[in-house]
């Protein structure tokens, strides 16, 4: 790979402290606690900072004042100033923009600043001060130009499903310590119900369905320290899926709740709550249960970035009776061309995107498997009707786009998320086993969440030949790196996910060929 002039050169330490009391990571700067010492019980920074929505002029910028996360925050109705400042070094030395920002009730004393003006291509050192107290430091980084020519690498991660009670996120403190350039996160940011079995910690509370509920579960998440680290290192782009929400629904029907409208109420509270504790710019701020969210992130030349929506505007489950989205299934409609994963809106944008004229890499972000996946034991059929087999014929006009976008000169891969386990596919058009490679697809594990059992994933891989990888006893994320010549993708592995300071290492990794799609192992 060539030489990284895009990402300043730093030392990777050896982590210290890798409890949930402090996180620290491989740049000296960000040694981050949920409180500084000496902090008194009022500290209104204990969910830390965060960045996003990168551009190449500037990215926005996320705290909440909450000194009693888990209690309703504990800000009372008043409106707060807070002042917000952006660095060029990490001394604060070289201030470059700084300003103020109102939080209010109205979005839980939440701010979404969004600086612009700043040079491209550039690292910078961000924090914020309210009522003499002063956060924790983050830094993020602007994007290049979109037709800059000069950037030679990129490397980012990209993550799903970190159910709070199956383990800790030693997975966040590991990617805390990698030269990246920017976080993907794919949803199932947070998880609305709970399992007796397995947990090592605790929601509070029951199934949230209240705004109020949804704030509080989104605190006990945030207040985490190792993914404060992660936020804290690099800007993230997000997405959501299901557990966001409710588990399974689709559009405005969940599994859980019968009556439309009464969903669509739990949807809107749901999506308020994410918009509250996410970096991301107003232009995601919920109309009641409605948010566009989807949209495309330029790095130069080097990447465009599609990050999707899969669950607001897709049709309902196929095959099942009611709005369940088990057992497995298969049926007619499934097939139907009429279904939509992303809906029509959503779609028409897709293809447009992938018809212009493309950068060296696209990465399509979105939520869960896409290649074909029977997964039922034996000689019969058996498919998963919330993933995409439910939605075959929009699987095939995405790949139909994707097969375009090849014949242009476009690189393609898919990064996903979702399913609790590693996989790595070929995607090929038409036949799933042997039409045209178009695109390579990289599903990157779980933070936390439990996966599928050895048993299943063995039966998965042996009946389809076009899933390359398959891995569900680890938890972890994925790693990856473009360059003009090729990508690397490197499945990072917690050795144990019910210890808060668990080894992370290299279990798997993948190389894909510039203009020739398609797995390739390699010795990890």
């Amino acid at each position: 790979m060539s030489s990284r002039p895009f990402l300043p050169s730093f030392s990777r330490r050896r982590l210290l402290g890798a409890g949930l009391a402090a996180a620290f990571v491989g740049h000296p700067l960000l040694r981050l606690h949920a409180q500084p010492a000496g902090a008194t019980p009022d500290y209104p920074f204990t969910l830390g900072v965060a960045s996003g929505a990168p551009r190449a002029d500037g990215f926005v910028l996320w705290t909440r004042l909450a000194p009693e996360p888990l209690h309703g925050g504990g800000m009372g109705d008043a409106p707060v100033e807070v002042n917000w400042e952006v660095a060029g070094d990490e001394g604060f030395r070289r201030i470059v923009a700084k300003g103020r920002a109102v939080a209010t009730a109205e979005l839980a004393h939440s701010v979404h600043v969004e600086v612009q003006g700043l040079p491209p291509a550039r690292w910078y050192w961000y924090r914020f001060t309210a009522g003499g107290a002063r956060s924790p430091a983050g830094r993020t980084r602007t994007t290049p130009a979109d037709n800059d020519e000069a950037l030679q690498q990129l490397c980012f991660a990209f993550a799903s499903c970190q159910h709070y009670e199956h383990g800790y996120y030693a997975a966040y403190r590991d990617m805390a310590a990698q030269p990246l350039d920017f976080v993907v996160h794919l949803g199932d940011y947070i998880y609305e119900s709970s399992r007796k079995s397995h947990q090592v910690r605790r929601h509070e509370g029951g199934i949230p369905t209240q705004l109020a509920e949804f704030r509080d579960r989104y605190a006990l998440y945030k207040a985490d320290a190792q993914l404060q680290a992660a936020h804290a290192a690099f800007p993230w782009l997000v997405t959501w899926d299901d557990h966001e929400v409710a588990n399974d629904y689709t559009n405005d029907e969940s599994p859980r709740t019968a009556d439309p409208a009464q969903f669509l109420a739990i949807r809107a509270a749901a999506y308020q709550a994410w918009y509250e504790h996410m970096p991301v710019p107003a232009s995601m701020r919920p109309r009641g249960p409605d948010a566009l969210i989807y949209g495309r992130h330029r790095f130069g030349r080097m990447l465009d970035l599609l990050l999707t929506d899969g669950r607001q505007y897709r049709s309902h489950h196929a095959c099942l009776s009611g709005r369940s989205a088990s057992p497995l299934a298969d049926c007619a409609d499934r097939l139907a061309p009429g279904r939509s994963f992303f809906g029509a809106q959503q779609e028409a944008w897709l293809a447009r995107e992938l018809a212009v004229p493309p950068a060296r890499w696209t990465v399509l972000a979105q939520p869960t498997l896409l290649a074909e996946a029977d997964r039922k034991r034996g000689a019969e059929h058996g498919y998963w009707m919330d993933g995409w087999d439910g939605y075959a014929a929009a699987r095939a006009r995405l790949l139909d786009a994707l097969a375009e976008h090849k014949s242009r000169g476009g690189n393609a891969l898919v990064a996903s998320g979702d399913v609790h386990a590693f996989w790595a596919a070929d995607l090929r058009r038409g036949d799933a086993q042997q039409g045209p490679l178009v695109a390579t697809e990289f599903v990157g594990g779980a933070i936390t969440s439990e996966g599928p059992s050895a048993a299943g994933v063995a039966n998965m891989l042996a009946k389809n030949p076009q899933l390359r990888y398959g891995r569900a006893d680890r938890r972890g994320y994925a790693l990856a790196t473009l360059d003009a010549r090729g990508a690397t993708v490197e499945f990072r592995a917690v050795e144990d996910e019910k210890t808060a300071d668990s080894p992370v290492g290299t279990m798997a990794r993948f190389s894909v060929e510039h203009g020739a799609p398609g797995v390739h192992a390699e010795a990890s």
